[in-house]
């Protein structure tokens, strides 16, 4: 395994990313830099150095009573009646804005959240910047029917914003997830109050101030970062919030569901994984190897729809453990701000030790260890990506998500046999099936029971198609049209002719 890393952190130069940092980080609330109402503040830890790099204002209930009053006050005013046009301009300039400030929102987010900055600057960004082009777009498009019922009535329907939006981010893809919320509900004409994860909140900061700066108006994108059980719990019991978009835990998720049914909010949940990604012995293994390292390794394997099972036909199994070995050893574990870098820290202690602990779990069942799955070094939260062999569907390791650089590598005998296991456990967000054989995986992509299949590739996204799941993986779609479905509510008109 390649491991290189200098931190050498006072010998890089001074950047806007460094400036940024150095102040005090405050809420977002109507327009305004504010330190939270209790004065409480927390701080950010960079994963890779476990020093802090910024200090934040913690945000309370009453901070989520201003910010909820901010964005009602809004979507009532300026925002609502501005032309839908006039909306997606600004949401173009927006985007223009995270163009040019590229390089230090990327430091930022890789400081932040461990993340690799050339990953950064190769996924996270360019898609959230795309998602923002692609929803400032649907701003003057999103129109209902002329639907006909009678001859003496003209019948039809509109499609108006929801109101006041609740979006809870994760700490895994902080930017490019938060965008996935902020874009469509702001096209729609909704305002938001985002809660940002307590271990990544810098970013949203950060683009917070480039939509002020983009025009858009006070009150219509307020960030109130602090713990989920006070911030989180605070948004989805506020008789306020119309509706609450979240990512993140099942637990969680379930948590959110019961306290929006107090006042019956609309909820969308994506939620974990524990995505199958299953090759045949007539797939191109080099191609299958390849993207299934790269399904479990990218970001750590921090990634909801990771392929952490990878799934093997007998023939072919001990070549491809052999082959994902080989490619984990190969990974760049090293500071995310070095572009070489492929493999990052994970995010915190916390999870760190959970990880370590699935290791063991794994052993202690039965499976086999072939490499990884310890920390590397004493400083960051490291950990070498471990491949287990020999392992049975019904492991631990198999069924829970682990939310680390872990892969389970499991056999399987037939085509039966294989999809009976990829649909084995409580999640539905992902599959990915590699074969040479066409009707092999157009059957395997429709009794797959995920969100997504992807045939002969693994992990791409795109904006423009539906993303999410059934089950522990979540409820509703984010995405596409899908996204202005949950961000609107559709309204009949009925007009009576004869008067």
């Amino acid at each position: 395994m390649s491991v290189a890393y200098d931190l050498a952190p006072d010998r890089r130069p001074e950047t806007a990313a460094d400036n940024f940092l150095r102040k005090q980080q405050q809420l977002l609330i109507d327009g305004r830099r504010v330190a939270s109402s209790s004065g409480r503040t927390f701080r950010s830890i960079n994963p890779a150095t476990e020093e802090v790099i910024a200090t934040i204002a913690e945000g309370d209930e009453r901070d989520v009573d201003l910010a909820v009053a901010a964005a009602r006050r809004t979507f009532e005013g300026p925002w609502r009646s501005m032309r839908a046009a006039e909306r997606g301009q600004i949401l173009l300039k927006w985007a223009e804005l995270l163009k040019q400030h590229a390089d230090e929102i990327a430091e930022i987010e890789s400081l932040d959240a461990g993340k690799p900055i050339a990953a950064v600057l190769r996924q996270d960004l360019p898609a959230a910047i795309d998602t923002l082009i692609y929803y400032a777009g649907w701003a003057d498009k999103i129109s209902g029917d002329v639907v006909s019922t009678r001859s003496d009535a003209l019948t039809y329907t509109v499609r108006e914003p929801v109101g006041v939006v609740a979006a809870i981010v994760p700490w895994n893809f902080p930017l490019m997830i938060g965008m996935w919320k902020l874009a469509p509900a702001l096209a729609c004409g909704c305002t938001v109050v985002m809660k940002p994860a307590e271990l990544t909140s810098l970013s949203a900061l950060r683009i917070g101030q480039l939509a002020l700066e983009a025009g858009l108006p006070p009150g219509v994108l307020n960030i109130v970062p602090g713990p989920g059980r006070v911030v989180g719990d605070a948004l989805v019991n506020h008789p306020d919030v119309d509706k609450v978009t979240f990512t993140g835990s099942p637990g969680v998720g379930r948590g959110i569901m019961k306290g929006a049914a107090g006042n019956f909010k609309r909820v969308s949940l994506e939620l974990g994984g524990k995505s199958a990604n299953v090759i045949f012995d007539d797939a191109n293994l080099d191609a299958a190897t390849k993207a299934a390292a790269a399904g479990i390794f990218f970001n750590a394997g921090q990634v909801c729809s990771a392929g952490s099972r990878v799934l093997v036909q007998e023939k072919v199994y001990d070549e491809v453990v052999d082959r994902l070995v080989a490619r984990a050893k190969s990974l760049r574990i090293g500071d995310p701000l070095d572009r070489a870098t492929s493999l990052g820290p994970v995010i915190s202690e916390k999870q760190m030790r959970s990880i370590l602990d699935y290791v063991e779990v794994g052993q202690k069942e039965g499976a086999s260890l072939v490499t990884g799955g310890e920390r590397v070094g004493k400083q960051g939260y490291f950990i070498s990506p471990a491949v287990f062999a020999n392992v049975k569907h019904e492991m631990r390791i198999s069924q829970e998500e682990i939310f680390g650089p872990v892969v389970s590598v499991i056999k399987f005998k037939d085509e039966a046999d294989a999809l009976q296991k990829a649909n084995g456990t409580a999640y539905s967000l992902a599959a990915g099936v590699w074969s040479r054989d066409m009707g092999r995986v157009q059957r395997f992509a429709s009794r797959a029971r995920a969100g997504t299949v992807w045939i002969n590739t693994y992990g791409y996204t795109d904006v423009r198609l539906p993303w999410g799941g059934e089950r522990d993986s979540g409820l509703g779609r984010e995405h596409g049209t899908a996204a202005i479905d949950n961000f609107t509510e559709p309204k009949a008109v009925w007009m009576n002719l004869n008067v």
